[in-house]
């Protein structure tokens, strides 16, 4: 008989909206944040650049199970772009293209963006993540190879200027998943006739996450610290550092937010007992009254305000689709 491998971690699980600062990867910051609170796993909801700063929602545990939810959240960027020149990447890390004299006057700016919002077709940088036959695209441009994404699709929901002075212009935008600020950038200089590219980004809102709910790296490793430093003089015995581990998750795990956060906005029924009981079993419940929710493709079972299910309201039943184990 095979012998089950023992999992690595510990089963927590929650939401822990970061404030991830400059320089650091989205993938790095998982893995760092999967460290400090020895997750079983853990995943992030939407690629956030080194050169970005801000929100960027990671899913520890049965939280995972709700990323695409978050995923599909609507998304506001502040972004600044510096005129004159339009580079490689597309921000200011790559090398100049194609430049210019001219720079815009607000009111130039202000005339183009209305083509910029609705549902616009946006060809994405050739230094993204994107693949491309199964390669990134950023892996294929730092080869030299030229890089031919499609343009598809994407929902400019508002696209506004912030401050604007002669070389550089920040913007605020409203917008869905899959788009790319350092194309609006790119565009948006190209048909100005002046060149742009983006020299700061910051994510301030995932829905249904936004600044309010984020902690930066520094508070969590300063916690965490804290308790380190605190440990007993001379040789620790295996129970000391238990203890020592118990006490940092004494301290981490109050700033995680319930894995049901991510699914505000999301219809949902409240239940008990045997309701609870069969949704765990992954059975349906029927929803009886005149207060019954209407059907839903994506609804939320809650018992005692925790996630139990996602699932459908259909035919006057709730039908579970993803179950919860904590």
């Amino acid at each position: 008989m095979a012998r089950q491998r023992k999992k690595k971690g510990r089963p927590v699980s929650g939401w822990l909206i970061l404030d991830k600062p400059l320089g650091m990867g989205s993938t790095e910051a998982v893995s760092k944040l999967k460290w400090l609170f020895k997750a079983e796993k853990a995943g992030h909801a939407g690629t956030l650049d080194p050169l970005a700063s801000g929100i960027l929602p990671i899913a520890l545990g049965e939280a995972t199970k709700t990323v695409p939810y978050v995923m599909d959240g609507t998304k506001v960027y502040r972004f600044t772009v510096k005129w004159g020149s339009q580079t490689t990447t597309d921000d200011a890390e790559g090398e100049a293209m194609k430049t210019s004299d001219a720079r815009p006057a607000r009111a130039d700016i202000e005339a183009v963006l209305p083509a910029y919002t609705g549902t616009i077709s946006q060809k994405p940088p050739s230094f993204s993540a994107i693949k491309i036959a199964g390669e990134r695209a950023y892996e294929l441009a730092r080869d030299g190879e030229a890089v031919d994404i499609p343009a598809r699709e994407v929902e400019i929901d508002s696209l506004t200027i912030v401050s604007h002075d002669t070389d550089r212009t920040a913007f605020e935008v409203e917008c869905g998943k899959g788009t790319y600020v350092r194309s609006l950038a790119r565009d948006i200089g190209a048909e100005l006739g002046c060149y742009g590219h983006v020299v700061e980004l910051r994510r301030t809102v995932v829905d249904p996450f936004d600044e309010e709910d984020a902690v930066s790296l520094e508070e969590l490793e300063g916690a965490a610290d804290a308790v380190a430093l605190a440990k007993v003089e001379g040789e620790e015995s295996a129970d000391d550092t238990e203890a020592r581990m118990q006490s940092r998750f004494a301290v981490l795990d109050p700033f995680l937010l319930n894995t049901g956060e991510a699914m505000h906005g999301y219809p949902q029924i409240v239940v008990s007992g045997d309701q609870a009981n069969r949704i765990r079993l992954g059975n349906p419940v029927i929803l009886r009254g005149r207060d019954a929710p209407l059907p839903a493709d994506d609804a939320c079972a809650f018992e005692k305000g925790r996630l139990i299910a996602i699932g459908e309201i259909a035919q006057g039943e709730f039908r579970p689709r993803r179950v919860f184990n904590r």
